[in-house]
């Protein structure tokens, strides 16, 4: 029998609940469904203190952070509104580092890429957060890129999520690296979520993103793009249609929208030709030609430059999530 792997979770004031949940809950389902001791999961707090979340609930911890000792298998650490108050705090900084030395993997969700990045545990590494908080850290931790695309990043052995629930994705991940891809499938249907989002799927797309720009020619452009993505939608076109040249076009787009025209109709169509591939049987060259994409090999190397893997792999893996959610 395998041993008893000691998973520890950092919370702190404020700390958000379903960060903690994610991992919690999904850790205990994999010890059921097995029917062994597979994790033994521990929440610890800076002096053991109850844990006010960043939800109005409180939780109350099993340990103070001061007393754990090592060897642990995989310390993480939540995230939430509390965040920037725990990375000022000394001595809880300090024990996360002290305790990543004593532990196999190191994780954190969310914002909590902060309190890891504050520990030192980050210089020089790709780090996921989430995305409303990656400009904020970017700036405080200037040697730490953080990433605000991916649902989960590994870098080096050191594991980030981004925002939430991504903490779910992530621990399905290492719940598949542990016991099997078999035993992550079923914890993920005894959530009723998916299985499982690949790391590098973006957690923003054009269906969830920005409000509309407040520039009303951009607007315009931005909603004529996204109902004609199969079409002649080059800068040019795009300028000619609303009857300005191509660099004012080019202006208003980077004010607006913070990209240029050419990159934002890319970006469109590559995350509409993800939901096709996710939610309907066209092959992938029809999908190809309805998003405008030209050709498959543009496909193929635009999704790997969005998302880390080909479009089959993206189909194959969100397909089966998609069933299982059904």
């Amino acid at each position: 029998m395998n041993a008893t792997r000691r998973v520890l979770v950092v919370g702190y004031p404020g700390a958000e609940l379903v960060d903690i949940a994610c991992v919690t809950s999904t850790l205990q389902i994999a010890n059921h469904l097995k029917r062994q001791h597979l994790y033994r999961v521990e929440l610890a707090s800076p002096g053991g203190a109850p844990i006010r979340t960043a939800t109005g609930l409180t939780l109350q911890s099993d340990l103070a952070l001061e007393s754990v000792r090592g060897p642990l298998d995989t310390l993480i650490v939540s995230g939430g509104l509390g965040f920037v108050e725990a990375m000022d705090d000394d001595i809880l900084v300090a024990h996360v580092r002290r305790l990543a030395r004593e532990t196999r993997r190191v994780a954190s969700v969310c914002t909590g890429s902060g309190i890891l990045a504050a520990a030192g545990l980050l210089t020089g590494r790709r780090a996921a957060t989430h995305w409303h908080h990656a400009d904020y850290l970017s700036r405080r931790f200037p040697d730490v890129h953080f990433d605000e695309a991916p649902i989960f990043v590994t870098d080096d052995g050191i594991c980030t999520s981004a925002g939430v629930t991504a903490a779910l994705d992530q621990t399905l991940a290492f719940v598949e690296a542990d016991a099997g891809a078999e035993l992550a499938r079923a914890v993920a249907r005894h959530l009723v979520t998916y299985l499982q989002r690949p790391g590098n799927q973006a957690q923003m797309s054009m269906f969830t993103a920005a409000p509309p720009p407040q520039s009303e020619l951009v607007r315009d452009t931005v909603d004529f793009v996204e109902s004609h993505l199969g079409e002649d939608l080059s800068t040019t076109a795009l300028a000619r249609r609303v009857g300005v040249s191509e660099r004012h076009l080019g202006r208003l787009f980077h004010e607006s929208v913070g990209t240029s025209p050419g990159r934002y109709v890319r970006r469109c169509r590559v995350e509409a030709a993800a939901h096709l591939l996710t939610t309907t049987r066209l092959t992938v060259e029809a999908i190809t030609a309805r998003c405008g994409l030209g050709t498959v090999e543009t496909l193929r190397q635009a999704f790997h430059s969005r998302y880390g893997v080909s479009p089959s792999h993206y189909r194959a893996t969100q397909m089966g999530a998609a069933s299982l959610a059904g």
